[in-house]
């Protein structure tokens, strides 16, 4: 990152302010619909592209001087490739890892505040421009002693202002989103926990140790180092990973075996956290994966796990079983307990949504029931999009008096959708390693 880049020499920390961005934001998306409509009446063919654009534009803009909980929502939301319009997904994916950095008085600051030192005063050398900017935090690079560092740093007022920035961003998640107010409330409070987690560094060092020891034995993974004498609870100091990521790595035309190769050390990360540890990294966005020259997979970011409870471990792959042996009192109280259905749905309402989150789950679930399985296969990915979208305009669920589905499954599904996602770019085939009880 150049230092030409456009760096932020502050960030709106308050309440009041930060609530003063939003509404401005609110007023010129506002604008653009004014604009759109008055155009529309001119031109009735006139299609939502440019406002689309316009809106992206400014409500990016807005999120990106704020950074945060709005911003990291913005990113999750565009790894769904058909949640939002595509205008939107291109502009919220940029929250990955190129978000406008702050300046270096400010980083200087952040460690004046927690170590007392300057960051030339604690390293050998230490870049004064960000090399990645996201949505909680930034990375430097920087060296000690011989060692490549890397050196996250958390954008002040963060962890302050999670509550408060989700309240604000709801009515654009409302409107973005298409859902209804009480879904948006039933994993608002999810998302919140999980963002309160991701600003905790001594806690992503302490579960990125845990997660990459528990994982050393797989074949072509390696994790980086982490230092605790040089991190604490907003800076986190590791390895710096050589290498590239997953985009730019498929720019050089890797060959179908490393393609392969990488594709398996994936899946069998994700096999071995969800089904063995019951913890799993749940940021599947390129960002966070290193292919280095000698063609293993990094992995070099914790910030956030998800801690799958066994109750909801077990009735959910249960669903995944090609051969569902089980009777019909218990695979209602199956439903029962992953939310799908309540005593306050009807006969026919409790019918319906049983059969559509089966539907979901074997679609989710149908590499399971492979020994091996392509992730090239476009026409795979079709069926989720078209049952996704399905499912987003159906009446059913828009009359539905409550959410559907266990606040666990947020994570859970946005793990597998990322996975899958990630394999499918790669256009990987790997063999489907699954427990045992579910073969």
């Amino acid at each position: 990152m150049s230092e030409e880049k456009n760096e932020q020499g502050k960030i709106p920390v308050g309440k009041v302010r930060r609530a003063a961005k939003f509404i401005g934001t609110g007023a010129k998306v506002g604008t653009n619909y004014v604009r759109y409509y008055a155009k529309r009446m001119t031109d009735p063919e006139l299609d939502r592209e440019e406002l689309d654009n316009e809106n992206a534009s400014d409500i990016y803009a807005s999120l990106s001087e704020l950074k945060g909980s709005a911003l990291k929502v913005a990113q999750m939301m565009s790894m769904d490739k058909n949640m939002l319009p595509r205008a939107y997904q291109e502009k919220f994916a940029m929250a990955q890892y190129s978000a406008p950095p702050l300046s270096y008085p400010l980083v200087v600051k952040t460690f004046q505040k927690y170590f007392e030192k300057r960051p030339e005063e604690i390293y050998d050398t230490f870049t004064r421009s960000a090399v990645n900017a996201a949505s909680i935090g930034q990375v430097h690079q920087g060296t000690l002693e011989e060692k490549l560092l890397a050196i996250k740093i958390q954008y002040p007022g963060v962890a302050n202002s999670i509550g408060s920035d989700l309240r604000l961003v709801r009515p654009f998640a409302l409107r973005l989103l298409n859902i209804s107010e009480k879904e948006l409330n039933h994993y608002m409070e999810e998302v919140e926990e999980r963002l309160l987690e991701e600003t905790d560094y001594n806690l992503e060092v302490e579960r990125s140790r845990e997660i990459s020891i528990a994982c050393q034995h797989i074949p072509n993974l390696v994790f980086p180092k982490y230092y605790d004498e040089l991190s604490c609870e907003r800076v986190i100091t590791m390895d710096w990973l050589q290498g590239k990521h997953i985009k730019e790595w498929l720019k050089t035309s890797p060959n179908q075996e490393d393609r392969n190769r990488i594709g398996q050390a994936l899946w069998e990360f994700y096999h071995h956290q969800v089904h063995n540890l019951k913890q799993v990294h749940a940021d599947p966005h390129p960002g966070n994966f290193i292919i280095q020259e000698d063609g293993k997979l990094g992995i070099i970011d914790f910030g956030c796990v998800k801690v799958i409870p066994e109750d909801f471990y077990l009735g959910y792959f249960s669903l995944i079983k090609r051969e569902l042996m089980i009777n019909e009192a218990e695979l209602n109280q199956i439903f029962y307990d992953l939310e799908f259905i309540s005593d306050r749905d009807s006969d026919s309402e409790k019918a319906y949504f049983k059969s559509l989150f089966r539907e979901m789950i074997s679609l989710l679930g149908r590499p399971f029931h492979q020994e091996t399985f392509d992730f090239a296969d476009d026409g795979y990915f079709d069926q989720i999009f078209a049952l996704s979208e399905r499912v987003s305009n159906d009446k059913m669920f828009k009359k539905s008096r409550q959410a559907r589905g266990s606040k666990h499954g947020l994570y859970v599904n946005r793990t597998y959708f990322g996975l899958y996602s990630l394999l499918n770019q790669l256009q990987a085939r790997v063999e489907t390693t699954k427990p045992d009880w579910l073969k």
